[in-house]
């Protein structure tokens, strides 16, 4: 990687874009993680259902049953059908439909850490400003000293987006994402890298931790 600055979008060209996964678009993972999540909705269910049928017979146990388990399905369904990719600027999500996103044009975009049983992922949140156009991207997930990152390929193309994003300062987190890079190659250790840093730097016991704009450019202002 000789030059990690990100580059304005190229105008004109008639070239597709690449299309470049943001979220794990492995086929038998998420047939895998479909199955777990079927088997959890239906223990849970059955035991709730099960509890009310000795209490008010059979009907009312079913429907209980019924009334837990149709909601948790609809979220496993629907954490299994959710793609997020990327294809040039903008961000493509599927799930029972498909939504667009274009970084250049989002109102507003912040940094997520989250903590989900000691496992910190590190996201951005971009607003596009209208129902139903928010996206999340999964930029890290870090479990001790170790954990993934977004490959090398994908965080440039994110960080050549959102260089171009004025109305949220993008370059703000595109600079971020080249201070990830460099650190990629440089070879530093997960404690040395800037996502891993912001991810550490949350504070315990939080489900989630929103880093805004202003608190981002003041972490990359202290960065090399």
């Amino acid at each position: 990687m000789s030059d990690s600055t990100p580059e304005p979008a190229e105008r004109g060209s008639g070239a597709q874009p690449e299309r470049l996964a943001l979220f794990n678009d492995d086929p038998r993972l998420r047939r895998r993680r479909g199955w777990s999540g079927l088997i959890g909705v239906l223990i849970f269910a059955a035991a709730f259902g099960g509890l009310a049928g000795l209490i008010g017979g059979q009907v009312a146990g079913l429907v209980t049953a019924a009334v837990i388990g149709l909601p948790l399905l609809y979220v496993v369904m629907f954490n299994v059908r959710r793609q997020v990719w990327l294809e040039g600027k903008t961000v493509i999500v599927r799930t029972w439909r498909s939504r667009r996103i274009d970084l250049v044009e989002a109102q507003r975009i912040d940094l997520l850490v989250t903590d989900v049983r000691g496992a910190r992922t590190v996201s951005l949140l971009v607003n596009a400003g209208q129902r139903g156009q928010t996206v999340k991207i999964d930029l890290a997930v870090y479990s001790g000293t170790g954990g993934r990152e977004l490959g090398v390929l994908t965080l440039r193309r994110l960080a050549d987006a959102l260089v171009n994003n004025v109305e949220a300062n993008g370059m703000v987190f595109a600079e971020l994402l080249v201070a990830q890079l460099k650190s990629d190659a440089r070879g530093d250790g997960a404690a040395d890298r800037p996502l891993y840093r912001l991810a550490s730097a949350a504070p315990s016991g939080k489900f989630a931790q929103r880093f805004t704009m202003e608190a981002v450019s003041r972490f990359v202002a202290t960065l090399e």
